[in-house]
C-alpha cells in the first residue's frame, strides 16, 4: 500500500513539475519566434536564446527540462532547433561541419580582455624589470629587459610580462544606504599616484575602513630567458619576442599560462540574491567612465558572492535623493536639506551584463544590451529585477 502510495506521489510530483516547466517556459518565450531555426557558423547563444526568449538568460533552465537533447549546451552550428511542439525547445543535431560548439557571446569581444587582463591580491613579490637594453626608457620586440628576482631562472623558460595598473577597494559602510568603491591608478612601481582630492585618506590614513578588492594586472608583452644571473650578474636577460606593447622599468613577470581563462560557458542568472549596493560597476574598460553594448566593465563582485562565468545581471542607474520643491520650495538650496528629508527616486534600468571572466572579489563582464549608458558606480542586480 506504502509503495504504491509512493510511486503516486511521484508520479504526481513529475507531472506537476512537467506543468510548471511547460508554463514557465510559455511565459518566457516571444511571441513573434520562428518555428525553426537552423544554427549558423559565427551564432552566439545569448544572440540565438533571444530569437526565442523574452529572457535570454533562462535558456539553460528551459533546455535542461527536455530530456531528448543530450546536451543542451553544446549547439553546433547546422542543429535545427524547434519551438513548434507545446512552445517547448527541441534540437535536431545537423550536420558537424563545425567541432566547437557555438560561444555564449563573440569570444571577438572579449578576447582580449581574456589575454591581458588579471586580477591579484598582491604583486610585490613577482619578479620585475629593473633595466633596459642600452639603457632605454622602452624596450620592444627583438630588445631585452633585465630581471631582478629570478635567481634560479634557465635559458629557454618564457614569461608574460605584466604591469599594475590599477587598484580596486570596498569601504563597508553598514548601516547607511550603499557601500563605497575606488579605483586607484598606479605609476611605474605599482604606487598609488597622489590623488589631491582624496590626500589626507589615501596617504596620511591609506586604508583606513578599506577592503582591497585587487590589483588588475595588464599583460605587456611576453619574453623569453636568454641567460640567468651567472659571473655575479644580479639581473636575468629576458628577450622580448611579441609585437605587444613596450616594456618599461617596474613592470612585472608571471609564468605563461597554457589556458588561463574559460572559453565554455552559459548565461544564467545570478546564485543568489546580493544586498542592494553590495554589486556595482567598477570601470569601464577603454573609456573613463561610461559604455555602452559590447563594452567590457569591471565589477565588484567575484566567486566569493557566487558570481561565476555566464552570470547575468541588470544594470541600474541609482535613484537621485532629490528636494522636494513644492514642498521646500523654489529657492531652497538643495544643500540645506538633510539626506533624510529629502525624496528618493527609482532606480533607472540601463541594461544588462554577462560576467566572462571571474576572480575571487572582482569579475569581468560584456554589457550585452543597453538602454541608456553604463556608468561607474551603476548598480547590479538579479536580470529579473522589477525596480
Amino acid at each position: 500500500m506504502l509503495e504504491r502510495l509512493s510511486q503516486g506521489l511521484r508520479t504526481t510530483c513529475v507531472v506537476a513539475l512537467m506543468t510548471v516547466a511547460t508554463y514557465a517556459t510559455a511565459q518566457t518565450m516571444r511571441g513573434d519566434h520562428p518555428d525553426t531555426y537552423v544554427v549558423q557558423r559565427g551564432d552566439t547563444l545569448w544572440d540565438i536564446a533571444g530569437k526565442f526568449l523574452q529572457r535570454p538568460w533562462l535558456w539553460p533552465e528551459i533546455w535542461q527540462a527536455n530530456p531528448q537533447i543530450s546536451n543542451p549546451h553544446l549547439i553546433y552550428p547546422g542543429d535545427v532547433i524547434s519551438l513548434a511542439y507545446l512552445n517547448r525547445v527541441t534540437a535536431t543535431p545537423g550536420p558537424r561541419e563545425d567541432v566547437r560548439p557555438i560561444d555564449a557571446i563573440p569570444l571577438s569581444d572579449i578576447e582580449a580582455f581574456l589575454k591581458d587582463l588579471r586580477v591579484v591580491d598582491q604583486f610585490e613579490h613577482l619578479p620585475y624589470v629593473v633595466g633596459l637594453e642600452e639603457d632605454r626608457l622602452r624596450t620592444t620586440q627583438g630588445q631585452v629587459a633585465y630581471i631582478r628576482g629570478l635567481p634560479e631562472a634557465t635559458a629557454g623558460q618564457r614569461y608574460a610580462v605584466v604591469r599594475p595598473t590599477v587598484r580596486y577597494t570596498h569601504l563597508d559602510r553598514s548601516g547607511l544606504c550603499c557601500d563605497l568603491f575606488h579605483k586607484d591608478d598606479l605609476d611605474f612601481r605599482g604606487k598609488r599616484t597622489v590623488d589631491f582630492q582624496q590626500y589626507w585618506t589615501n596617504v596620511v590614513t591609506p586604508d583606513k575602513g578599506q577592503e582591497l578588492l585587487g590589483y588588475e594586472l595588464q599583460r605587456v608583452n611576453v619574453g623569453t630567458i636568454t641567460r640567468g644571473e651567472v659571473g655575479g650578474i644580479q639581473a636575468s636577460t629576458l628577450l622580448i619576442d611579441e609585437t605587444g606593447r613596450e616594456v618599461r622599468i617596474g613592470d612585472r613577470l608571471i609564468p605563461i599560462d597554457a589556458q588561463p581563462y574559460d572559453l565554455q560557458f552559459f548565461p544564467h542568472p545570478p546564485a543568489q540574491q546580493l544586498e542592494y549596493g553590495r554589486a556595482r560597476v567598477l570601470a569601464v574598460a577603454d573609456t573613463l567612465s561610461h559604455g555602452g553594448p559590447r563594452d567590457v566593465v569591471v565589477l565588484s563582485v567575484g566567486a566569493r558572492e557566487g558570481v561565476d562565468n555566464g552570470t547575468v545581471f541588470s544594470i541600474w542607474r541609482e535613484g537621485t535623493n532629490t528636494v522636494d520643491r513644492v514642498e521646500k520650495g523654489p529657492d531652497r538650496d538643495a544643500d540645506t536639506v538633510f539626506y533624510e528629508n529629502k525624496v528618493r527616486l527609482p532606480d533607472e534600468f540601463a541594461g544588462h551584463v554577462m560576467v566572462f571572466r571571474t576572480f575571487d572579489k572582482v569579475s569581468y563582464g560584456l554589457v550585452m544590451s543597453s538602454v541608456k549608458p553604463t556608468r561607474i558606480g551603476h548598480h547590479l542586480k538579479h536580470p529579473d529585477a522589477p525596480y
